[in-house]
């Protein structure tokens, strides 16, 4: 049996948090999104076929004070 490592076994390379996140600081830069404009609102008498649950309402309702 042979003992060569193919690419799928290939252990990962081991990168620090702080290597990431400098990976990641200097590519930002390539993603950078170009401007639009604002999206416009839809109005709710365009919705249709939308059907939420008592339950997750609920739930949605009382998530209401983390997101802002």
């Amino acid at each position: 049996m042979s003992n060569l490592i193919t690419s799928r076994e290939r252990p990962e390379p081991d990168f620090t948090l702080d290597e990431l996140r400098g990976d990641s600081a200097r590519m930002a830069p390539h993603w950078a999104v170009p401007a639009e404009g604002a999206p416009v609102p839809v109005p709710p008498s365009l919705i249709h076929g939308v059907v939420v649950e008592p339950s997750s309402v609920r739930l949605i309702d009382a998530t209401a004070e983390y997101g802002g």
